[in-house]
Order: C-alpha cells, then structure tokens, then sequence
C-alpha cells in the first residue's frame, strides 16, 4: 500500500497516524522530539485498544498490528519515498514554513502533501512549495479515529486530480471529504473559533461557570459537547493559535481573542493534556 507520512507527533498526528494503520497503510510517523514520539507510541496503543474494546461498530484492528505498521522516528529522509505526506505541526508561520521547505526538498515529485491545518490559508503554504498543484488542505476532526468526515480543502493551485486521489484515500479510511474553498479558518473553524471565543468571554464576564455554558448547548441544542469541552479537548494554545491566525487574515474584530483564554495558556491550563483548562481532568 502507499506509503503514508505524518509529521507531527502530538494530538492529531498520533491519532492520524493510527487512523491510517489501523486501514492497513505503512505509516512513517516524524517528530524533532523523541519524547513526544515515545509518548505517541503509548497513546497509540491505549486509544486503539480502547477503541476496540468500547465502539460498537467499525474497523477494529489489535493495538500491536497497529504499533508494527508505523515507524517512529526523527528522520525525514524515511519520506523519500511517501506517496502522501500529512503535516500536523503547530498553527505557527516560522515551524510551518521549515517544515514544508523540507518536505518539497526530500518527497517524491508526485507525492500529495496534505496540510492538516485549522485556519492557515492552502494557498499560502502551496506558495512556499515547487509543487502547489499537489497541495492540499485536509482538516482532520479529533479524535481522528472516530470521525467519519473531513473537511477538505481546495487551494488555488490544487488541481481536481490532487483532490480526487485525496478523495478517494479518506474514503479508503472511513472517511468523507467535504470540499470547501481557501479562506483562513475555511467553513469549521471559521465558525467553531468564533463561538468557542465567546463562551470564553461569557465566563471571563461571569455571566455563566463554564458547566453552565456547556450544559446549554449539551441539553438545549442537543449537541454531544458544548464550546468550553471541546477548546479543552482541542487545546486552548491551539485555539489561542488559531484565533491570532484568524485575527491576522481577517483583521475583524470578531476574532480578537478572550483575554481569559490568553491568561489561561500563560498560566499552563493548555485543556486535557495538561490536566487542566477550564474543567479538570485525572
């Protein structure tokens, strides 16, 4: 099967890096810091045993044929031969810039690269590149293994071919592919970052404690978690991140960030993979 690149070792490249095993593909999962990648590993194994032990349908797979279908290492030169690359850094101009340099100057000519990114604009990574024909936004939902849907997204230069094979590779992991036009933060973001905001700003006004805020959008509006839950699970560094992006393509008001949220990614409260954000967690 194609040979499958992920770089970036931390929430959503551990989770794409096993949604991709789990179908099958040989998997070369990169990251600069070992402990990240070893952590990775660990969680790998515990969400796809999980997964197996608690969904009611899907593809279920062994946690150990997953760990054996994906290298780790910190080593590009094992891309040399991907047929499709994921990047999944940060949401930070300087690290997405060296790592997509580094990318066109090691992959194959033919080789996709999908930029999992939440807000940065396609077109302006697909600038950096010899090859923007090939570039590709693919906005992976977390967790990545549970979710049936993508958000995909066309650059400028993206070429029908580049979307119809990264089609029909979502679809080849369970997974659907909404395509959408490039603008920062696309349709999902766009959105979701706005909201997320204002719920900060709710509390930061005390208006309403955050389980209140949740509590109304889980039991009036029926939805499976409310905005303060779901920054958690994101991250509130990585919604800060998307919200300065955001703020910066748009220059609009709307999306200047909750003071609240800043103070709290000062202060380490990152959401569930510190422990702690605006709920706490063992």
């Amino acid at each position: 099967m194609n040979k499958i690149g992920v770089i970036g070792a931390g929430v959503m490249g551990r989770g794409v890096a096993q949604n991709f095993a789990q179908y099958g593909y040989p998997v070369v999962l990169i990251d600069i810091d070992e402990r990240a990648l070893e952590q990775a590993r660990d969680e790998i194994y515990t969400n796809a045993r999980f997964q197996n032990l608690f969904q009611k349908s899907g593809h279920s797979v062994e946690p150990e044929a997953v760990l054996d279908r994906i290298t780790f290492s910190a080593d590009y030169g094992l891309l040399e031969d991907a047929s499709f690359i994921v990047e999944n850094v940060t949401e930070n101009w300087e690290i997405k810039k060296d790592v997509h340099t580094k990318i066109d100057s090691i992959c194959p000519d033919d080789c996709i690269v999908l930029v999992n990114t939440s807000c940065v604009s396609i077109t302006k990574v697909a600038a950096l590149t010899a090859r923007p024909s090939h570039i590709i936004g693919v906005h992976f939902m977390n967790p990545v293994p549970m979710k049936h849907a993508v958000e995909v997204i066309r650059g400028y230069h993206t070429t029908e071919s580049t979307i119809e094979q990264t089609k029909q590779l979502m679809e080849s992991i369970g997974k659907e592919s909404i395509v959408v036009n490039d603008y920062p933060g696309f349709v999902s973001n766009r959105l979701s970052h706005l909201l997320m905001n204002e719920a900060a700003f709710v509390v930061q006004d005390q208006v309403a404690t955050p389980e209140e805020v949740d509590d109304i959008f889980k039991k009036c509006y029926a939805h499976k978690m409310g905005p303060l839950e779901t920054a958690d699970l994101i991250g509130l560094d990585t919604v800060v991140h998307s919200l300065d992006v955001l703020y910066e393509s748009y220059q609009d008001s709307k999306f200047r960030c909750c003071p609240l949220l800043r103070k709290m990614v000062d202060a380490g409260l990152h959401g569930r993979k510190t422990g702690k954000g605006f709920y706490t967690y063992s």
